[in-house]
């Protein structure tokens, strides 16, 4: 029986998350810790004994730069590489750039926690003339202003993910039976939801920690047989 690797890997600490800001779209980098994590998780990889031979992750350079510094690692470097927008983190919406803390002792520690962990309520909305709109970067100048998010949920981002899902990594991984994502945490909880047929509930407290490989073994149907973090 063929069986399938799929690595999954949040980026490494972001400078965002050092400073306990909602993210989101805004494309920071990695802090030091996170690019030593980005390292150790491609030294684990290798030490696992793992040897991924195509790799997807997000327009988003935390990410991009995770993958890098882990195939680094891996002395891997040369494995092509599929960027997607698909991937990128869930829009925070209005909320993006705003301290966590802050946000909580303006509009409650409920309020944050529902637009935080919910699965289908989005935080208020950007609008276009916002400098945070993706609109207004360059990298997403070919997407439609259908596909350009205002705000996300949990839910509208998995509804995004699925097609990269379906359409790019199902393919890719039935090609080369071992690859390697590098995106984000609410991105790899939509895959995670896929994989593990998850209920909303169950997504909702689904953690994922920054810079720690996770492997899930597939069988021929792309059923998981194993999932265990390295």
């Amino acid at each position: 029986m063929i069986m399938y690797k799929l690595i999954l890997i949040r980026h490494g600490q972001s400078e965002w998350n050092l400073e306990n800001r909602f993210t989101g779209w805004t494309d920071v980098d990695l802090t030091d810790k996170g690019r030593q994590e980005a390292t150790e998780a491609g030294r684990k990889i290798a030490e696992a004994g793992l040897e991924p031979r195509y790799c997807f992750t997000s327009y988003q350079k935390r990410a991009i730069h995770t993958l890098q510094l882990a195939l680094d690692a891996m002395d891997r470097v040369w494995l092509p590489v599929v960027k997607d927008w698909h991937l990128n983190e869930r829009h925070y919406g209005a909320l993006q750039g705003l301290n966590k803390a802050d946000t909580a002792a303006r509009y409650g520690d409920e309020q944050v926690h529902t637009w935080r962990r919910s699965y289908d309520v989005a935080p208020p909305a950007l609008t276009a003339d916002d400098d945070r709109y993706p609109g207004k970067d360059s990298r997403y100048a070919d997407l439609s202003e259908d596909e350009l998010p205002l705000t996300e949920s949990l839910a509208t981002t998995i509804d995004r993910v699925r097609p990269c899902w379906e359409e790019l990594i199902v393919p890719a991984l039935r090609l080369y039976h071992t690859i390697i994502v590098a995106a984000h945490g609410n991105s790899l909880r939509a895959l995670v939801m896929m994989l593990k047929k998850l209920t909303p509930d169950e997504i909702v407290r689904e953690e994922i920690p920054t810079g720690t490989p996770r492997v899930f073994t597939l069988d021929d149907r792309l059923t998981p047989l194993s999932d265990v973090y390295l």
